[in-house]
């Protein structure tokens, strides 16, 4: 990961909001018809979406359908308790902002309510720019956390995936791969592994500089996310192999998707700037046996093996693992013989 990238995103993502008011949603709970509307007034006049309710059956009903963004509610109306609604509004939405409005101020009721989960306490009567601005500043705090939610899951994306392909990278493979396993296993579905290694890869540098080199990657990498699922995890191996766990696929659908790849990469001219270049693949597979208990490696090696299979058998090709033909071999030495016979 770079260090360009996460700065890019952490200054994309902390900058001011500036959502309109008429977009924030707010509600305001109490059952004194007459201090609703004095607490709904000020807010109307900002432009805020703001709806008020007098019972906790009202209140609920919006929760759950209308969804706030802040809720504001009177801690010591007579009939609900003030307690019960913040618990059931955490309950229902985690990050909503709770404000308490309270004729009572005295230190243990404030400390109360803070203490169960309020995000502010205002105590009556109030000034109703004082209330707008606690509610800005509720709002703000509200941006705050979703654009931190959103910088944390790109900058997971940049852990997980390759820097330069824009697949899933070997750090995050095994998991998802483990847990597709797993998933095959108990709901009895096919999970397939498929290997791929471009041939005579080394040209490409030797006639070729490295930039180029990169960039013929990089567009293989759009070649394999072009023909991939969403449900499917393509990942960069390292150097120039790859490799794609496909779920819930039959050896006929993997045979499919595998030539599919392998033609659609025989038929691409890989051209940057004045250099071009027509390439090959090899491609190996590996379905999981019903009641077979085999861990991801395993599966990966017997891709591998097929893969091997394929490259001895004169390359831009695809096989498959074959239990009865071959035996299982480890996969370092596979790489290594794939190398050795790439020259």
């Amino acid at each position: 990961m770079r260090k360009a990238e996460v700065t890019l995103v952490c200054k994309m993502n902390f900058e001011v909001s500036t959502k309109q008011p008429k977009s924030r949603r707010i509600l305001v709970i109490d059952d004194d018809k007459d201090s609703l509307e004095i607490l709904l007034e000020p807010l109307r006049w900002e432009g805020y979406d703001a709806r008020g309710v007098t019972s906790d059956t009202e209140a609920h009903k919006l929760i759950d359908s209308w969804i706030p963004h802040v809720v504001i509610l009177d801690w010591m109306a007579p009939s609900m308790a003030g307690l019960r609604i913040l618990k059931a509004i955490r309950e229902r939405l985690a990050h909503v902002s709770c404000v308490f409005v309270s004729e009572n101020s005295s230190t243990e009721a404030i400390i109360e309510a803070l203490d169960a989960g309020a995000d502010d306490y205002i105590v009556k009567p109030f000034v109703p720019l004082e209330l707008l601005a606690r509610i800005r500043t509720q709002l703000r705090i509200r941006d705050l956390h979703e654009q931190l939610l959103f910088a944390n899951e790109k900058l997971k994306e940049l852990v997980d995936t390759d820097d330069l392909t824009g697949l899933y990278n070997m750090r995050s493979l095994y998991q998802r791969l483990d847990f597709e396993m797993e998933r095959g296993r108990r709901f009895h579905r096919d999970v397939c592994v498929v290997m791929m290694d471009m041939d005579y890869f080394k040209t490409v540098n030797d006639g070729h500089d490295h930039l180029f080199g990169s960039y013929v990657l990089s567009e293989v990498g759009k070649i394999i996310r072009a023909n991939t699922r969403n449900i499917d995890i393509p990942a960069r191996y390292g150097g120039d192999e790859f490799l794609v766990v496909l779920t819930e696929t039959n050896h006929e659908g993997a045979t499919y998707f595998c030539e599919r790849l392998r033609e659609n990469i025989q038929k691409t001219t890989f051209k940057n700037g004045d250099d071009q270049i027509k390439l090959t693949a090899s491609v190996g597979f590996a379905i999981t046996i019903p009641g077979e208990n085999i861990s991801a490696r395993e599966l990966v090696r017997r891709a591998d093996h097929a893969l091997y299979d394929a490259k001895r058998g004169g390359r831009n090709k695809v096989c498959h693992y074959k239990p009865e033909a071959a035996p299982v071999v480890e996969l370092k030495t596979a790489a290594q013989n794939r190398r050795k016979a790439a020259g």
